[in-house]
């Protein structure tokens, strides 16, 4: 099974790139050159791009589908610059890579296309690594996907959320996000957003009494966190308490901070992923300015 891992990816990494495909991705970046320094990544990212289909007639819908990629306020667009794709009784893979242009900062760029081309490349390795353990137990199925979102696109803020699903007879679910600021060409981290570490509490706090409310509306959603007065009756390790100083997190269309939550982070699998919107009037005397959230 290694050896057929290795024969994928020696695929994965010399299959040309459809002509027509190519050119679309170039006429993108083409179209930033006039005012930008060439960007010398993302030109060998297009050189080097791999859209692979199981069928050797997919190229059309491939080109097809990238020249619908939506466009994200006036300039910004997301595009998928690499996707891997195969199928076999052992596993099932499908790894889509996102990439941010026409932000106007070529280095903002090549900052996040690389930190997500990376991303995808430590999934892959792991997977591989996965599946030579698997093949010394015996038989099995194993999966990933990974693939992205904006789940944000305002004037300002552009949110790209990705996400990767794993698959072992059951799955989990993991989603990261960068919230940049469109017009400042930064990425905005939690801490930023506030003066001091007391967010942490605050949040924390305001999230327990949400899953405790959500829990007495809906008896079919369940939280692990102690009710007050009573004993925790899941281990106490198991327990949510605090949110980190780096939690997920974006921010909304409404301009409003959504914590978010893996699988299994703070609830059962069943309940995927979980997200708490945050009352602005809750941390507002502890955010430095109301120009991200409101």
């Amino acid at each position: 099974m290694d050896d057929k891992l290795n024969r994928m990816k020696q695929k994965y990494e010399s299959i040309p790139i459809p002509d027509e495909l190519n050119e679309m991705v170039n006429r993108t970046i083409a179209s930033r050159r006039k005012k930008n320094k060439a960007l010398p990544w993302l030109v060998s990212a297009a050189a080097a791009c791999i859209l692979l289909s199981v069928s050797v007639n997919a190229s059309p819908a491939f080109a097809k589908a990238l020249s619908e990629v939506p466009v994200l306020g006036q300039i910004v667009k997301v595009i998928t610059i690499r996707e891997y794709v195969e199928q076999n009784e052992d596993t099932d893979i499908n790894l889509k890579t996102p990439g941010i242009v026409g932000t106007g900062d070529p280095e903002l760029e090549q900052s996040l296309n690389n930190k997500y081309v990376e991303e995808n490349k430590k999934l892959y390795e792991g997977f591989k690594n996965e599946v030579a353990q698997l093949e010394k137990g015996g038989k099995g199925h194993l999966g990933l996907e990974s693939g992205y979102e904006v789940v944000t696109d305002t004037v300002r803020l552009l949110t790209l959320s990705r996400y990767v699903v794993e698959s072992a007879g059951s799955s989990a679910e993991s989603r990261k996000y960068d919230t940049i600021d469109k017009v400042n060409h930064i990425v905005i981290t939690l801490p930023s957003l506030f003066s001091d570490d007391r967010y942490i509490r605050v949040i924390s706090d305001n999230i327990k009494e949400q899953m405790r409310k959500q829990m007495k509306d809906d008896p079919s959603k369940v939280y692990w966190v102690q009710q007050p007065g009573t004993e925790a009756d899941i281990p106490e390790d198991d327990l949510f308490h605090s949110i980190v100083k780096d939690q997920n997190f974006y921010i909304n269309q409404d301009g409003k901070l959504v914590i978010s939550f893996d699988e299994y982070d703070v609830a059962p699998g069943s309940m995927g992923i979980v997200e708490f919107t945050i009352p602005t009037e809750a941390i507002q005397e502890l955010l430095v300015s109301n120009k991200y959230v409101q």
